[in-house]
Parts: structure tokens; C-alpha cells; sequence
């Protein structure tokens, strides 16, 4: 672990020396939502009715509401401040999304009555145009100070570089910043420029600082391993409210990923609490701070609040999220197949290794073109969103899964040019990157001991019944998403295949077309991607 991070045992009043608080600061937050307005159920995909009405399910924004006004209003009449911070990556993820296209996320949004939000790399899905409409909808201030806006027409003027927000009688800093790679990870088009995080958020303290802000707070889209390091570069930063990289923080479940709030030590010797809530609107976090009279945090504690069937939807948005799926329900409850077994396909799993859902997509992908001469099939791994559960499969499952509206894109490209779309895959492993490759029609060995650049250690494609070594000669074809064809996620290689095709059928088509083929569906993995012993 980073010698910088402290473990929660140790208490900023302790550590720090004890001093008396002169104001105090709550922070609901939530993060990641992604699009899930109607309630989750384990697996993270839109819940049935009648899992909702037995109690099985979780989130949705009308429990998101319920919680965030019983703890507002409540602070609020106990003369406490309070702010309502979302840290990003509201947009994609349900049918909700595909449909309303961020306007059911902005007029929820609007209902709950949030303080301020951070633009997460999701929001640019749709290109800079859609997210404009989506600012111009809120009433609330949108943040994000790592970007250079100056030659953007559609979102020029309409995002902050920092806030300030006067709550309880004392101006609260706000500086923000979205992953730096999000010209990768999504459409934001040429005239969005993003800069350096750390160097960004160093700035944009400095200024608070210099107009006399003397409470900061950053809200950010980055990940945890970022936060932590602009904790470790930053002076000045009073508290981090993050998102980005899903991570479950708790001060009371034994399966956290990390304490609430993890600390970290700022160059000056001061510990920053860091807070996330996980993701898919399963938890909102609760924050307080403590500050003394000069400005520093004395003291942090709280925690993530599960969002279970004990916490009673708001009628009101319960009501129009159900006016608002109306339309969808039909699609989302058409039957396309039928499963064996639960279908993995988690984020810690499919970003890391071989998992049955990438084996799925990519099987899928690959025997849908392969009378045309293609042999080999990639899947990123961050763009599997959710499990399926065992039985009937619905179209609205298969959405939540590929929820981006993808196609089907084949090319040409080298042996070479696959060994180096592998070794993308496997380039950042352990940040939990979404470019891990999911495939078919190959095999392949790679060392994450190894640099990044150098992992993989063999390549074997599929030939007759077996399998033969990858030859960095010849020419293969192969078949992916269009994102990851126009250079996604690292994929740059793939930007120089031949003969490209991009417009193919959709991706959720294609493998809901594919279970139907093949059901009941055995959902399996078969050492296709191993770890070099």
C-alpha cells in the first residue's frame, strides 16, 4: 500500500493534534450512476417489478432521493451545512440512456436538487453537442477544471473551472477534474482539450486560495489511484469526493474496497480524506467535516449508505421514472434467450481476466462475420456493464451489458498488429482500465509481473482444430466495436486496418440474436487467456 495512505485508525484530530471545530460540512454524494434511474437488482442491471416488489432490489434515483432529502432535511433543521455533490458519469448505461439520451438524467437530477456535479468521461459519449443540451437542462453549476474548453463551441462558457459555493455562511471551494485519457475512453471530439489532472487541480487550488477560499474540496472524475496521487502532490485540498473507478469505500462493511474515507498525506503533512460511493445508485455517502477556525479539517468521519428495499422510493419520482419507462418497457421485456447459469460479468473480473461474458460477446461477434474470412474476435472489457442472472434473458439484460449503441467493425491487420493490441490490453491492468481484451478465435499468455509494453508472452490463433503460434506476417482478419476500431480505449493500431468496415450490426443485436441461437446458453471460460506462471 502507498506509504502515503493511513488507515482510519488514524483520526485526523488525533494525528493532527486536537483542535476545536469552528464549522462544520456534510457532503451526500453519489457517483457513476450510469443512467440506472430505475432500481438495480445484485447483478447491477434494471430490476423487474416483481424483484422490486419483493424487496430484491436497490437504488434507483427515486431511493437516491428518499435518502439524500431525509439526510438534508434533517441536517437543515439541526442548522448543519450541507452540500449535494454528484462526481460524475451520470450518462450511458441503461435503456434509459439509449432512449432519453441524458435528458431523463437531467430532469432527475433537477427533481432530487443537486449542489453541484463533476463531468465524468461517459458524459461526452454522445459528443460535446448532446452534453451541451444536458448542462443547458440543470440548474445547478457543472465543474470540470482540467479542460480547455477555449475552442469548443458547443460547451464554451457553459462549464466552471472551479465554484464557490456559499453554504452555511462560509464560501466552500470546489476544483475538479476529469481521467486526462478520456479522449480514449469516449467522443469528446477535437476541440475538447484535457489537460494534466494533478497540474490542473495544483492551479485551480492556487486560485481559490489566492480570492480567499480557505475550504477546498475536490470533486473529481480521475479513479481512486489518481485521487490518492493528487492527494500525495497537492497542498490545500481539504477533502476529495471521487468517482471514475467504481470503488466501494466503507467505515462499516467487511467487502469494502477501501476505508471511509481513506486518508492520504498532502506534501504539507496534512491528511486528505478521500470518499467515493461505489457506483450504479446502490449507495449515497454521507461526509462530514469538521474545520477550525483557520480552515482546516480537524476531523472527517461518515460513511456509504446502502440504498436496500428498506429506504422507501419518493412517490413523486417513482411516478414519473415509471411515465418515463412506459415506452421502453416493451423492448426492455422481450425474451431473446435463456441461460444455464449466471453469466459473469463484473468490472473486477472482465477488466482482469478472462471472464464467461467476454467469452460471450466475442464468441458472438466472431461467428456472426466469420464467412468473411474473419478468424478473430476483441472485446474491450470496460464495455461489458453488468452480469446476467441464470434464465430467461431479456433484451433490456443484453442493453445493460452493451449499453453504447455500438457496431460491428471488421478490418485487416497483422499479426503484429494484433501481439500489439494485446499488449494495450494488458497495459494497465492494474488501474482496472476498460481496455483489457475479451477475444475469441484466439489464445494468449500474458506476464503482469512483466513492464507494461512486454506482457504478453504468446499469442496462439485458432486453425483447423487447434491452434497454431500467431504468425507477426501474415494478415488476419478481425472483428471488434466501433469504438475500439477508431482507436478506443488504446486501440490505436486498429485505426490502420484495411479494408475497415465500421457499420455493421448492433453489438447487443448481434448477441442477443446469438443466445437465441443457442439456448438454453452455457455460460463458460477455457483458459483462452492465461496468467504466465
Amino acid at each position: 500500500m502507498n506509504a502515503r495512505i493511513l488507515s482510519t485508525s488514524c483520526l485526523l484530530a488525533l494525528c493532527g493534534g486536537v483542535a476545536q471545530a469552528d464549522f462544520t460540512l456534510h457532503i451526500v454524494h453519489i457517483n457513476d450512476l450510469h443512467s440506472r434511474i430505475e432500481p438495480i437488482n445484485r447483478f447491477n442491471s434494471t430490476c423487474s417489478a416483481e424483484d422490486d416488489a419483493a424487496g430484491e432490489c436497490f437504488g434507483g434515483m427515486a431511493r437516491v432521493a428518499t435518502k439524500i432529502n431525509e439526510l438534508r432535511d434533517q441536517l437543515t433543521a439541526d442548522g448543519e451545512a450541507v452540500l449535494v455533490l454528484d462526481a460524475g458519469d451520470q450518462f450511458q448505461g441503461s435503456l434509459m440512456f439509449t432512449t432519453y439520451q441524458g435528458a431523463a438524467a437531467a430532469e432527475m437530477m433537477e427533481m432530487v436538487g443537486f449542489d453541484a456535479m463533476a463531468l465524468g468521461n461517459h458524459e461526452f459519449n454522445l459528443g460535446p453537442a448532446k452534453l451541451g443540451e444536458f448542462v443547458d437542462a440543470v440548474s445547478f453549476p457543472v465543474v470540470s477544471g482540467s479542460l480547455d474548453l477555449s475552442q469548443s463551441e458547443e460547451l464554451g462558457g457553459k462549464v466552471e473551472d472551479t465554484l464557490v459555493l456559499e453554504v452555511g455562511g462560509q464560501r466552500i471551494g470546489i476544483v475538479s477534474a476529469v481521467a486526462a485519457n478520456t479522449a480514449e475512453l469516449s467522443s469528446p471530439g477535437p476541440n475538447v482539450i484535457f489537460q494534466a489532472e494533478v497540474d490542473s487541480i495544483a492551479a485551480d487550488v492556487q486560485a481559490l486560495q489566492d480570492d480567499g477560499v480557505d475550504k477546498i474540496i475536490a470533486l473529481t472524475h480521475v479513479g481512486l489511484p489518481d485521487d490518492i496521487e493528487i492527494a500525495s502532490a497537492v497542498d490545500g485540498i481539504d477533502a476529495i469526493v471521487g468517482g471514475h473507478s467504481h470503488t466501494f469505500l466503507s467505515a462499516s462493511d467487511p467487502d469494502r474496497a477501501g476505508a471511509y474515507p481513506t486518508y492520504v498525506t498532502s506534501p504539507d503533512g496534512t491528511l486528505v480524506p478521500i470518499v467515493q460511493a461505489f457506483a450504479y445508485s446502490k449507495y449515497v455517502g454521507h461526509l462530514t467535516l469538521e474545520f477550525d477556525g483557520e480552515g482546516n479539517v480537524v476531523s472527517a468521519s461518515g460513511d456509504t449508505i446502502l440504498l436496500d428495499a428498506s429506504v422507501a422510493p419518493d412517490a413523486e419520482i417513482a411516478a414519473r421514472v415509471a411515465e418515463l419507462a412506459g415506452p421502453i418497457e416493451e423492448m426492455k421485456t422481450e425474451p431473446v434467450g435463456e441461460s444455464a447459469a449466471v453469466i459473469e460479468g463484473s468490472r473486477e473480473v472482465c477488466r482482469a481476466m478472462e471472464c464467461a461474458m467476454g467469452n460471450l460477446v466475442a464468441d458472438a461477434i466472431l461467428e456472426r462475420v466469420a464467412d468473411q474470412g474473419i478468424t478473430i474476435a476483441f472485446q474491450n472489457g470496460g464495455g461489458l456493464r453488468a452480469s446476467i442472472d441464470d434464465g430467461q434473458i431479456t433484451m433490456g439484460e443484453v442493453l445493460t451489458v452493451l449499453p453504447f449503441q455500438n457496431t460491428l467493425a471488421t478490418f485487416q491487420g497483422s499479426g503484429q498488429m494484433v501481439i500489439d493490441a494485446l499488449e494495450n490490453g494488458v497495459s494497465q491492468v492494474e488501474e482496472g482500465a476498460g481496455r483489457f481484451p475479451q477475444v475469441a478465435g484466439l489464445k494468449f499468455t500474458w506476464d503482469p509481473s512483466a513492464a507494461p509494453g512486454s506482457r504478453v508472452v504468446e499469442v496462439m490463433v485458432a486453425e483447423g482444430d487447434g491452434f497454431v503460434p500467431i504468425d507477426p506476417e501474415a494478415t488476419y482478419g478481425i472483428v471488434t466495436n466501433n469504438f475500439m476500431r477508431r482507436g478506443g480505449d488504446g486501440y490505436a493500431m486498429f485505426r490502420d486496418g484495411l479494408n475497415a468496415y465500421d457499420f455493421g450490426p448492433g453489438l447487443e443485436r448481434v448477441v442477443a440474436d446469438y443466445l437465441a441461437e443457442n439456448q438454453p446458453y452455457e455460460p463458460y471460460t477455457d483458459g483462452r487467456i492465461a496468467e504466465a506462471q
